[in-house]
């Protein structure tokens, strides 16, 4: 059964989520046609399950997605979670995918061959209004002080310094059975930077300084077999059992796809009269199947018609959008 996790350190101004994907990774990888290399079946689950440690620290209704794109056999990698804990993947594969190591995969073999690979972390909020862009923070793979990063939980972490300012630690591991994550996050503090003139002593004011390195020094030591398979109670245990910790109501992630007819069909209006029915001159039908779920779309000639008929329509109203 798959599981979320949040938990906070009582006094301590770090707060941690964790996550394990099962059943529900299981599904997401049964809805593709053909399955994906190890490597890349095991890049997925850990952006699943990094977008979901994410989207766990958010406080906003809406969809978070990472992505991973670049000049390697992995063109692109998307990974999206939203509020309800909802997520889906999926990658485009256009070349040849090195072997899964016994360490699992690394960036620079699959996304930054050539130096051209980047992260990019999109919020997109369910009340955004119309015209407006979501928000989208970007670092590339290459970074100037901390080198290639060959790890994704590498390029998240510094990602959540640059755009953030917060100093986390995750550890991330995936294969074709489960996908897990850990993730831990410090707090500002009222007053940081002077914590002594905020009527702290200087031994407390050490404590709360020494907290977020001492504990992801601990978070360092998970090894991949223990984050996908170590019942959840005991890993936070085996790491933190000399901490104050404070657990949540554990939750359950889904996958779950919000691919639609509708939207399909504003995909095949965005590709142009002139390219639909150049592939209807074809075959009797378009057929379009969603990259995240497999579900198939049909359209034919009279319904490719109506679209663009309906579109018409609205860029010729007062009100349509131009």
């Amino acid at each position: 059964m798959s599981e979320f996790r949040k938990f906070l350190f009582e006094g301590l101004p770090v707060r941690g989520v964790v996550v394990r994907l099962t059943d529900s990774w299981q599904e997401l990888q049964g809805r593709r046609e053909q399955p994906l290399p190890a490597a890349v079946t095991a890049l997925l689950g850990e952006m699943s399950a990094c977008a979901l440690l994410l989207q766990g620290n958010l406080k906003f209704q809406g969809a978070l997605i990472l992505q991973m794109a670049g000049d390697g056999p992995v063109k692109l990698a998307v990974a999206e979670a939203r509020t309800d804990l909802s997520y889906r993947a999926t990658a485009n594969v256009t070349g040849a995918v090195p072997q899964l190591g016994a360490q699992g995969f690394n960036l620079a073999d699959l996304l930054n061959v050539h130096g051209g690979g980047r992260c990019a972390i999109t919020l997109d909020p369910d009340d955004r209004p119309q015209g407006v862009q979501p928000y989208q923070g970007v670092v590339p793979l290459n970074d100037e002080q901390a080198g290639r990063f060959g790890r994704l939980a590498e390029a998240v972490e510094q990602y959540m310094k640059l755009s953030e300012q917060l100093d986390t630690k995750i550890m991330l591991a995936a294969d074709g059975h489960s996908a897990a994550g850990l993730l831990i996050q410090r707090m500002p503090l009222a007053g940081e930077g002077n914590l002594e003139g905020g009527g702290l002593d200087a031994e407390r004011a050490a404590e709360l300084a020494d907290a977020f390195p001492r504990l992801a020094l601990k978070v360092g030591t998970l090894t991949r077999e223990e984050l996908l398979q170590l019942p959840m109670d005991d890993l936070l245990h085996r790491l933190f059992w000399e901490e104050p910790l404070r657990h949540f109501e554990p939750a359950a992630p889904r996958f779950a796809c919000t691919c639609s007819r509708e939207r399909v069909g504003r995909m095949l209006v965005g590709l142009g009269r002139e390219e639909v029915e150049s592939i209807l001159t074809e075959r009797a039908e378009v057929e379009i199947a969603c990259n995240f779920c497999g579900a198939p779309y049909r359209f034919d000639a009279v319904d490719c018609a109506q679209l663009f008929q309906a579109e018409g329509s609205v860029a010729a109203s007062p009100g349509g959008v131009h």
